[in-house]
């Protein structure tokens, strides 16, 4: 089992930057894969991005690459996503979720195991 909880949300203008945080207590910290999804109001949550356990890899959605980037500690069992230049499209609820690493990268919710509560990300124009 592994307990996730995201902070770091906030309201903030177009253009500017957030940092989110995605604490992680439970079973190895380095053996899991770790994701970032979002979900706005009336879509279906989609994938942000992830990285493999080493950090050796990440992977981003089209929409966000280049802006946003992905990044872990192992020590502090903590994973982060800085985002950059946010547009009010980025507005959303972020979520990271975590699941055993097989060497593959994974895009949907189905295939992830563990889950945090969200936390809001509002984007003003």
């Amino acid at each position: 089992q592994v307990q996730l909880v995201e902070s770091g949300g906030g309201l903030v203008q177009a253009g500017g930057s957030l940092r989110l945080s995605c604490a992680a207590s439970g079973r190895t910290f380095s053996s899991y894969g770790m994701g970032w999804f979002r979900q706005a109001p009336g879509k279906e949550r989609e994938f942000v991005g992830s990285l493999s356990p080493t950090a050796g890899s990440t992977y981003y959605a089209d929409s966000v690459k280049g802006r946003f980037f992905i990044s872990r500690d192992n020590a502090k069992n903590t994973v982060y996503l800085q985002m950059n230049s946010l547009k009010p499209e980025d507005t959303a609820v972020y979520y990271c979720a975590a699941r055993l690493w097989d060497n593959t990268i994974v895009t949907t919710t189905a295939k992830y195991d563990y889950w945090g509560q969200g936390t809001q990300v509002t984007v003003s124009s």
